[in-house]
């Protein structure tokens, strides 16, 4: 299946030449595959676009054993369109009973690539997440012994806070204290949302990182109410003022080695968006390079693309540079607006809308 078949494109070339970027091929540091036939609709969009994709563990049960994140990634891999060569990266749902022996196992048997730290009630399916932080404390020394990289959700779950404040909350009352305790432990903090964050990942380099998704580039909390209620922009962390968008693209663009791709592409059914409690996410999965590449632009940023797209996420989890190269074309295309999930649908982020930037050809 073509690049345009596959995102129901129309990807008509404009009129004259148009301007190409070729990077070495890109991975996602943080991608919601789900499980089932949301799974095998939503997948050949991630595995057009990146070479690797760290899997996030919160499926109903939670992946928090070697056995269920072996079986979960046989199946992602059963998923893959044909002739793809996607690679999985598993990762372990940490609780508050997680044994520091069984992280270990499983990361020296490659079987994941890092844990996941998820507040318990932060947000989709993390009901079964760490109730108290500061109690996970031998697992995480395990993980700073041995090098293996803790994920983390940033958001405090204390009904009284705020929802526009619980990243702010969370980075000074959870996030500073575990990395005082924790000198060696290798943390990313996920889908960064405030300009008070961006500061914070700097202030650690080195030791901590950050993802910045896609759409978290493209809206801010306004945007979630222009022209009425629009649920399929609600995600958690929500999006935040406009003066935080524009930290994140200063971030994103700056060339800055803590930050990288992750997209956070959380797929869910129309049917659980347009409903009276609405679920969390956004799938940006279909046109995720397409509006990265598109705010590089928009910085002139273009020279540091490469780095935030392919090179940074992967020298901070100390695996290889992905070999080949993709290449992306300055000229309109439209991605479907939506992908068929049996009877439903699932509504894509940008889907209907022209898009400045296409994905082109895969090499490698």
């Amino acid at each position: 299946m073509s690049v345009t078949e596959l995102f129901g494109g129309t990807q008509a070339r404009a009129a004259g030449s148009f301007e190409t970027l070729t990077i070495r091929r890109p991975d996602d540091w943080h991608v919601h595959l789900r499980d089932g036939a949301m799974l095998k609709a939503v997948l050949p969009f991630t595995a057009a676009q990146f070479r690797r994709g760290i899997v996030m563990p919160n499926l109903v049960p939670p992946v928090t054993g070697i056995a269920a994140a072996s079986a979960y990634r046989e199946r992602i891999l059963a998923a893959r369109p044909e002739g793809s060569d996607f690679t999985p990266l598993m990762t372990c749902y940490l609780t508050d009973i997680t044994a520091p022996d069984e992280i270990e196992r499983g990361f020296r048997d490659g079987v994941w690539a890092a844990a996941k730290l998820y507040p318990a009630g932060a947000t989709t399916n993390a009901h079964y997440g760490v109730t108290d932080i500061a109690k996970l404390a031998p697992v995480l020394e395990r993980m700073e012994r041995i090098g293996m990289p803790v994920l983390v959700h940033g958001e405090a779950t204390d009904p009284a806070v705020d929802i526009f404040d619980r990243e702010a909350v969370f980075m000074e009352q959870e996030m500073l204290p575990l990395l005082r305790r924790h000198q060696g432990l290798k943390v990313v903090i996920e889908h960064v949302t405030t300009a008070e964050t961006v500061d914070l990942v700097r202030a650690h380099a080195g030791r901590a990182a950050g993802t910045i998704t896609p759409h978290h580039l493209i809206i801010n909390r306004t945007s979630l109410f222009q022209g009425g209620l629009r649920p399929h922009l609600y995600c958690l962390p929500v999006a935040k003022r406009e003066r935080h968008r524009l930290a994140l693209r200063k971030a994103a663009t700056s060339g800055d080695g803590n930050f990288f791709i992750g997209t956070d592409t959380a797929p869910h059914l129309r049917s659980a968006k347009q409903a009276e409690c609405c679920s969390a996410g956004v799938f940006g999965g279909a046109t995720a390079l397409q509006t990265y590449v598109q705010v590089f632009d928009e910085e002139g940023a273009l020279a540091h693309f490469e780095a935030f797209a392919a090179e940074n996420g992967a020298r901070f989890y100390g695996l290889p540079l992905n070999e080949g190269t993709l290449t992306l074309e300055k000229r309109p295309c439209r991605v479907s607006p939506a992908v068929a999930v049996g009877d439903e649908d699932v509504v894509v982020f940008r889907g209907g809308e022209e898009l400045p930037w296409s994905l082109g050809e895969v090499r490698g």
